[in-house]
């Protein structure tokens, strides 16, 4: 007994007796209020509690030894596939000649409509039906190491091959038996006034370099990447470099419904080069693109982010870029567009990019907007505040309406 009458001393909640208790209307009006208020607020609670928020990061990219796949599809109206060529190279050292694997080049018609996908038509003669002894000359240059038989030049692009092995310029092949058998020449000048496709994706070291398209095959002199511009050049039509690049991407792109759904801070829903054109009504043209690549993370909510090799587990990766133009006459001169700015003379017609990998990334974490102790305490806050609030409002309500009695009976 005298330990409950301690207890009772301590109790913070004092009752009143149910006789001494007072009813009233505007006290009832009060609690439905209250009541109506506080579940709209419970409601909304839950919804921050349910909202998935992006808490973006700036890291240093800790990534080694990686490749990085380059997606693109760029249209040429005014280069046929046959002149066209894309290389490969960065500060490794790693160089990629002709880059053909996962690349498909499309020809084009004048007006821009598909003829064939199967471009090497111009060398069609695979020479399968020559005598089994016979082993073409590559006059006077060394048989090309891929070549169908060693040491023998079989086919008209295998004497190419052997002539840029060399550094040697080709022309268009008058003389040489196997492009004289191939129709070379007939089927090259058919091919003038078509336009070239080039869709694929190559595989490059995540280190700075470049990949270009320009005319002609590639080959190193002196130290030098140089291509043999003669079938480029010493011709009447009109080929130019204008083009249209349809896509340019570094690496996977997110999934659509992660761009459209989650919006991304710091994360382009669009690669700044798609759907871009560059006209020009010069043969001697050169493009560049200098693109700064910044590697990107997206860690989905309940995905383990323990980081391997510089990659959280679970986080899906991609790349985005920032990109400068710079385009410019070989003849060199001033320029006419930027008074005061010379363009050194001499280079090779192309579109050329250049990209440079940022040693930063940053990382979209996908997480709650509050803890669930943050939302039950959100629950409690809002349930004692309105009634708080409410008896307040009912007790002042109440003193009035006795204060105004009194004034009106007297």
């Amino acid at each position: 007994m005298a330990r409950g009458s301690r207890l009772t001393r301590l109790d913070a909640f004092t009752k009143t007796v149910e006789d001494a208790r007072v009813r009233t209307t505007t006290g009832g009006v009060v609690t439905i209020s209250s009541i109506i208020l506080i579940i709209f607020l419970i409601i909304n609670e839950w919804r921050d509690y349910s909202r998935i928020v992006i808490m973006p990061e700036l890291v240093v990219d800790k990534t080694r030894g990686q490749r990085m796949d380059i997606h693109l599809n760029i249209t040429f109206p005014q280069v046929p596939c046959e002149l066209l060529t894309l290389d490969v190279m960065d500060v490794s050292g790693e160089l990629q000649v002709g880059v053909s694997h996962g690349i498909v080049k499309t020809r084009l018609s004048e007006a821009g409509f598909v003829i064939s996908q199967n471009y090497l038509d111009l060398h069609a003669d695979e020479a399968t039906h020559l005598a089994k002894d016979y082993c073409g000359l590559c006059y006077g240059a060394p048989a090309p190491t891929k070549a169908t038989k060693e040491g023998c030049c079989q086919t008209c692009e295998e004497v190419r091959d052997a002539y840029a092995g060399i550094g040697w310029a080709f022309e268009r092949g008058e003389g040489v038996e196997q492009c004289e058998r191939e129709h070379y020449a007939e089927r090259l000048d058919s091919m003038r006034s078509e336009g070239c496709n080039i869709a694929g994706d190559i595989a490059v070291n995540k280190v700075i370099g470049n990949f270009h398209f320009a005319p002609g095959k590639s080959f190193s002199s002196a130290q030098m990447h140089v291509h043999d511009l003669n079938q480029y050049l010493m011709t009447d039509a009109k080929h130019t470099f204008s083009h249209r690049i349809h896509k340019l991407s570094f690496g996977p792109q997110l999934p659509l419904h992660v761009q459209t759904v989650r919006s991304l801070p710091y994360y382009q829903t669009g690669n700044p080069l798609d759907q871009t054109e560059q006209i020009t009504h010069d043969k001697n043209y050169n493009y560049m693109y200098f693109i700064k690549v910044v590697g990107t993370s997206f860690i989905p909510l309940g995905v383990d982010d323990s980081d391997h090799d510089g990659i959280a587990k679970g986080a899906m990766e991609t790349h985005q870029y920032s990109v400068t133009t710079h385009g410019r006459n070989l003849a060199g001169g001033e320029d006419p567009a930027h008074a005061g700015t010379v363009h050194a003379r001499g280079g090779i017609p192309g579109v050329f990019f250049s990209y440079d990998i940022s040693p930063m990334k940053v990382v979209n974490r996908e997480a709650r907007s509050k803890s669930f102790i943050g939302f039950l305490t959100g629950i409690c806050a809002i349930i004692g505040g309105t009634l708080t609030v409410a008896a307040a409002v009912d007790r002042g309500v109440y003193e009035g309406a006795l204060r105004v009695k009194k004034m009106h009976s007297t």
